[in-house]
Parts: C-alpha cells; sequence; structure tokens
C-alpha cells in the first residue's frame, strides 16, 4: 500500500496569492498599463490563484481562561473581495515573492489590491 503526500498551499487572513502577469503594457485581459505606471515596479497585474478567509471577527465568548472547555465556536471571518480567478491591478512594493513547485508567485494582502476585472459569464 502506498501512501500519498497531498501539498496544498492555504493563504491565510488577508492575504491573495497571486500569479504574475509580466510583458507587455497591454495585459491578456485588456487593460492598459503606460510605462510610465509599469516603471520602477511600481504597480504590477496578476491572476488569483488562491485568497485567504478575510479578516476575522473578534469572538467575545472566547477567553483563554479555560483551554480544556471544548465548547468553542469557530473562528468567523469577514469574507474578501478578491476571488479566485479575479485579474488584480496591484502595488508590487507590498507583495512578497515565493517559488512554489518550480511556480512564481506574489503574495499581497488585500489592502495592495487597486482593481479587480472579474469574467462572469451570463446566458442571453
Amino acid at each position: 500500500m502506498a501512501i500519498r503526500v497531498k501539498k496544498e498551499l492555504i493563504v491565510v487572513g488577508d492575504r491573495v496569492l497571486l500569479t504574475l502577469d509580466e510583458g507587455s503594457e497591454k495585459t491578456k485581459a485588456g487593460l492598459y498599463l503606460p510605462a510610465s505606471v509599469r516603471e520602477k515596479d511600481k504597480v504590477a497585474t496578476g491572476r488569483v490563484t488562491k485568497v485567504g478567509p478575510g479578516y476575522p471577527i473578534p469572538n467575545p465568548n472566547y477567553t483563554e481562561d479555560e483551554p480544556w472547555s471544548t465548547n468553542k465556536e469557530p473562528m468567523k471571518y469577514i469574507p474578501l473581495q478578491a476571488r479566485e480567478g479575479d485579474y488584480a491591478i496591484f502595488l508590487r512594493e507590498q507583495g512578497v515573492e515565493v517559488e512554489y513547485e518550480d511556480e512564481k508567485y506574489l503574495i499581497v494582502p488585500q489592502s495592495a489590491i487597486l482593481m479587480l476585472l472579474r469574467s462572469e459569464l451570463h446566458e442571453e
């Protein structure tokens, strides 16, 4: 019997994992970013790969006085605006670049995202 290990990237808090879109001034999504904006890597574009759960909501019933207590409510979050598959324009300087399984990603807080482009299919 073989045992397989399943790996999964889990993004925490208000963070967003992006696949960087590097290249020309006109993005694949059709947005035009002039050279003055792209220079010095101030603003970048990319596809949202994963999103964290959001901003934690404080639980007034939680106390650390009784860690053995099993009657704890699960953590609740305010969800993020970004969704997997969105195209994002963001402030690159606030990102952290990581490489996982030969893929390069950028982790940014949602507050670094300036705009999202979301494609949805509608039946006519």
